[in-house]
């Protein structure tokens, strides 16, 4: 299962370090508003999709909480139909949908561990940040 923090699951994006805070620092900014996911990382740790209204705890590598984000959009695509709308949605800088791929390709083998094919579901959430004076820096 995925943490918990203050009844909210966890959105842990990319891998530990500079990945994480450069992700986090996106979403922050609002230039992040998607990320995508391996369906079968939800199998494996018995965790549901998310669900459009679904509030989440965005971590940062302590595990704190610096923003709680809203599911505004779930889809379940094959890799190889990840829509190019939807990849630049996540903000990374990517200037194609083949250089998108790539580097998820790249990511979900070398750091996850993943074969990931053209035929392997995907999990695509859209997400915008919500104010909540639990997040780290929030104003109470």
């Amino acid at each position: 299962m995925w943490p918990r923090v203050d009844g909210l699951r966890a959105l842990e994006l990319g891998s530990p370090g500079e990945m994480r805070a450069r992700l986090n620092a996106l979403v922050l900014s609002g230039a992040k508003r998607a990320t995508a996911g391996v369906l079968d990382e939800y199998l494996d740790e018995g965790e549901a999709l998310e669900y459009v209204g679904e509030r989440l705890a965005l971590l940062d590598d302590a595990g704190a909480r610096v923003a709680t984000v809203e599911v505004t959009d779930v889809t379940q695509v094959r890799f190889a139909d990840v829509p190019w709308e939807f990849a630049r949605a996540e903000g990374e800088g990517h200037a194609s949908i083949e250089e998108w791929r790539a580097g998820h390709l790249r990511y979900w083998r070398t750091v996850e561990g993943r074969a990931v094919t053209d035929d392997t579901e995907i999990v695509c959430l859209r997400l915008r940040v919500v104010p909540s004076s639990a997040d780290v820096g929030w104003p109470a």
